[in-house]
């Protein structure tokens, strides 16, 4: 299966997405007391950190946002199923949310702990903080180790293990058993995890992750399913804001060949870019000869 598109029904070689959730909406939490005042990651734990007002505010503002995006043009027949990380900011983020959500609307909710944030070891003062981020940026942030905590290398092994469950439940159509329903799959997590979901999603390499930018707090990536199977960045957001948020030219015109099919290929001519292709010799006539 190739990466960022789900299973297809081999029927006429068409595809089958009947049963698969419409839209997989990945939400940053709203910011929280420690994105205001770094002095708090020395007092109070990492996974028990709160939201501030105005992070209240912003997640009521998100969820209102979500419901009206996923419910137009939906014939009045619309689920959710919520994902939310252990830490209180992201459970905070999704009971401000869910507000907008009538519980008939809602398929269910699940605590999923392979999405919780990076590790930072226990407490910091802000000086460590500093050094730590700016080591981050110099070494890598994918292989870079905090001390006392995880690697961003880590980190995908635990959210690819949950991307590979997800769709798992997605192909044994535990969230689409009627094909007249719309599903949508909401995500709340965190900033590094969010850009690590992508990462494996998609199949991103290394490279282009370390390239990848922080969304804002509650701020929200739309993945929309294509009638090819392909879920797509870039049937909800423009070429800005894929670019804010670190894409390359490439990756950006890759997005909108799974959103609108073969008519939309890359430069290679290709809905999927594969690294290292340039270190291969050039096609000749001569490759079967045998010396």
């Amino acid at each position: 299966m190739s990466p960022g598109k789900m299973q297809t029904n081999g029927t006429h070689n068409t595809t089958n997405t009947t049963h698969l959730p419409k839209r997989i909406i990945l939400v940053r939490h709203g910011e929280c007391s420690a994105n205001a005042d770094i002095n708090v990651y020395g007092t109070t734990p990492n996974h028990m950190i709160e939201l501030t007002q105005k992070g209240i505010e912003q997640a009521t503002q998100t969820g209102t946002i979500i419901k009206k995006l996923i419910s137009e043009n939906a014939n009045n027949n619309w689920k959710v199923f919520f994902y939310v990380s252990p830490a209180e900011r992201t459970r905070r983020t999704l009971r401000e949310m869910g507000r907008s959500f009538p519980k008939r609307r809602v398929m269910g909710v699940k605590e999923e702990y392979r999405m919780r944030e990076l590790s930072f070891g226990n407490y910091h003062d802000p000086a460590s903080i500093q050094k730590v981020k700016e080591e981050r940026l110099t070494y890598g942030r994918f292989y870079y180790r905090v001390p006392g905590g995880e690697t961003g290398a880590g980190v995908y092994d635990r959210i690819s293990s949950f991307v590979e469950s997800l769709r798992r439940d997605i192909e044994m159509k535990k969230f689409c058993q009627d094909p007249s329903q719309e599903t949508n799959i909401i995500i709340v997590t965190h900033g590094l995890s969010s850009r690590i979901f992508l990462m494996k999603w998609f199949d991103w390499t290394i490279e282009q992750f370390e390239d990848l930018k922080r969304i804002k707090t509650s701020e929200f990536q739309v993945l929309q399913l294509g009638k090819g199977g392909e879920y797509s960045l870039a049937f909800h957001h423009d070429d800005k804001k894929l670019q804010e948020w670190g894409l390359s030219l490439d990756m950006i015109e890759n997005q909108k060949c799974r959103a609108y099919g073969p008519a939309r290929v890359n430069r290679q001519g290709t809905c999927d870019v594969y690294p290292f292709m340039d270190c291969f010799a050039e096609d000749s006539d001569e490759e079967n000869t045998i010396i």
